[in-house]
């Protein structure tokens, strides 16, 4: 049992590869940084800057790039960071994507094997009214913002699939959930554009014809042993039933219908192997579904051109009153107050100390 235990690795300690901050110390001293220091402010060791394999905290890195950019002043660090990535980035993984017969065959393989780059990364592929849509979402613990990190992948998945198919290759749109920059120059730079903010999620359309497109260096014969290699090391990490529902509903969860009947559709099997296994790991359903809430309600939020009616249907709620409630019940006041100076907690208020407290001393 305790083994079993072991193996379940709970939400505060997603990896990811430190070769995700390749470039880190270039990009730092560009802006006038001690990429060290900065580091160490985060709780970083320095080593995750020489070996591209260490696994590091998801959560810090995103600490890391905020900090870098508000000590720098630099809006776009992320965009810079992310900017000069090639598949090789990802390793073993990166040869697999490198090597398939089609864009299509390359997406496959990014999303079935990107936990072992990133436990925090979830990209999601959908094909709608002549369009691919590449939806790119960060899982993280921390409460704080992750505009620099979401800016480093998107542009690496950009820049990857430039790589893929061809450096005249351009999107369709590049859509960013955050507000826009006070200077465009550098998205304007890299996008072109089609670069569009405060979106609903984070995401590079594309046109469906680019699906069948054959990689410019693609070797199809080697693909095999680029996947049998990851395959072995997928089965030695397999993620936990409550990491394989969390990212489902976090996929789910705006469409309005996220419920345990159709997550346990798309996992291949039936509601009661769900709870079943949910309950082995010491999860629930409600309580997996509360916690994708309650990350999004607070990433959504901050911007305040969203009104609290529209944060309630990305989140899945059919009407504001039942968002509200909800609200309240996790973090102790109304959305609307959150977003007011001085109302907002860093994290969402402990059940019990909400009804220690009363009603009379909520807001």
């Amino acid at each position: 049992m305790l083994a079993a235990a072991a193996r379940v690795r709970r939400p505060m300690s997603r990896l990811v590869r430190s070769a995700t901050l390749s470039r880190y110390t270039e990009v730092a001293r560009s802006v006038g940084l001690d990429p060290l220091r900065i580091l160490a402010e985060v709780g970083l060791p320095k080593t995750c800057l020489d070996a591209g394999d260490n696994l590091v905290s998801a959560s810090a890195v995103c600490r890391l790039l905020e900090k870098s950019a508000a000590a720098s002043d630099t809006e776009d660090f992320g965009l810079r960071l992310g900017e000069g990535r090639q598949l090789s980035v990802l390793g073993a993984l990166g040869m697999a994507v490198r090597d398939s017969r089609t864009l299509r065959d390359a997406l496959r393989a990014m999303m079935r094997y990107i936990t072992l780059h990133s436990e925090a990364l979830l990209l999601d592929v959908e094909e709608r009214e002549g369009a691919l849509v590449i939806r790119v979402s960060l899982m993280v613990e921390h409460s704080g913002s992750t505009r620099q990190a979401d800016e480093m992948v998107v542009v690496s998945l950009y820049r990857m699939l430039q790589e893929l198919i061809g450096p005249g290759w351009r999107a369709r749109r590049i859509c960013f959930s955050h507000g826009a920059p006070r200077n465009l120059a550098s998205h304007l730079r890299v996008f072109g554009r089609s670069v569009d903010f405060g979106c609903d999620f984070n995401c590079i359309v594309s046109e469906l014809k680019d699906m069948d497109v054959v990689p410019r260096s693609a070797r199809p014969e080697l693909a095999q042993y680029a996947h049998a290699y990851l395959d072995s090391l997928t089965a030695r990490a397999s993620l936990s039933m409550t990491e394989k529902v969390r990212r489902i509903v976090l996929s789910l969860l705006s469409s309005g219908n996220c419920n345990v009947e159709r997550v346990a559709s798309q996992l291949g099997v039936d509601r009661r192997t769900v709870h079943r296994k949910l309950l082995q790991e010491g999860a629930t359903f409600s309580s997996i579904l509360d916690e994708v809430r309650t990350s999004l309600a607070v990433q959504y939020l901050r911007h305040s051109e969203r009104p609290v009616s529209y944060v309630a249907v990305l989140l899945g709620f059919s009407m504001q009153s039942a968002f509200s409630r909800w609200f309240r019940d996790h973090f102790g006041c109304s959305p609307s107050a959150w977003r007011s100076d001085g109302m907002r907690p860093a994290a969402p208020v402990p059940r019990q100390q909400l009804v220690a407290a009363g009603p009379e001393q909520r807001v």
